[in-house]
């Protein structure tokens, strides 16, 4: 048997991406707050042949993570491959500047990933075999004006996972970062602007699902927007800092919603 264990698992990305893996064949760990919305991603999970866990947790408690990590494992076995998907996004624009707002995405896209790696890395390197994998976001590979917040957030995960790709070389545990571009789910239906390339959340899944299959240390996608943030992450600063300016909504430099 193999398990896996999503957490932000009870919709977009994370829901199908569980359903996805469990159609590969790993039954499911199902982590994240709400525990009606996790019972529905479990009886999907579970039409596929495969065991589901659900596991209501905040992922910015350390101590819950652990013991959510102790309960899957409980019930399924040693996990296999963990992903950290839990995050969100606000606006954090710098002249109307909320700490509360910026800690709080740190708390949950950064530290609740180190939560849930911290507690399952010891068990993958006593057996030698396992994998780490993290949702960043294309949004990494640039300070995004008015979500520069969630853009550090993202920027932080891949420089962690940069590092530990390099010292868990040789370990038989693997890392993958993820970096999708523009996925309709609940937080994206919230954007008041276009995005580009948008792709369905079971289409991301699946794409997501075939890179972690294979191990893959990078799944980046669609690549027409991976292509337009990779030349935009080339442009030197100042031409980067006059162009984002422009592209600016009306009165959004000022901070004003």
């Amino acid at each position: 048997m193999t398990t896996a264990l999503v957490t932000g698992a009870s919709g977009g990305i994370g829901a199908e991406l569980a359903v996805s893996l469990a159609r590969r064949g790993f039954d499911i760990g199902l982590v994240a707050r709400r525990a009606d919305a996790l019972a529905a991603v479990a009886e999907r999970v579970e039409a596929t042949g495969r065991r589901a866990v659900i596991v209501p947790t905040d992922v910015t408690d350390r101590d819950a993570v652990h013991r959510a990590v102790a309960t899957v494992e409980s019930a399924l076995g040693p996990i296999d491959l963990a992903i950290a998907n839990a995050g969100s996004g606000a606006p954090t624009p710098a002249r109307r500047l909320d700490a509360l707002v910026v800690t709080g995405l740190f708390r949950l896209n950064v530290d609740g990933a180190v939560h849930l790696f911290e507690a399952v890395l010891p068990g993958m390197l006593a057996r030698g075999n396992g994998h780490l994998a993290a949702v960043s976001s294309i949004a990494a590979w640039r300070g995004l004006p008015i979500n520069g917040a969630y853009s550090a957030t993202k920027a932080a995960l891949d420089v962690l996972l940069e590092a530990w790709a390099v010292e868990l070389r040789g370990t038989g545990v693997a890392v993958t970062t993820v970096h999708p571009g523009f996925v309709r789910t609940p937080l994206t239906d919230k954007n008041p602007f276009p995005m580009p390339f948008l792709l369905e959340a079971d289409d991301a899944a699946e794409r997501i699902a075939a890179g972690l299959v294979a191990r893959r240390r990078s799944i980046d996608f669609p690549w027409p927007m991976v292509a337009l943030m990779r030349a935009v992450h080339q442009l030197p600063n100042g031409l980067w800092e006059r162009v984002a300016t422009r592209l600016l909504p009306r009165g959004r430099t000022s901070g004003a919603p």
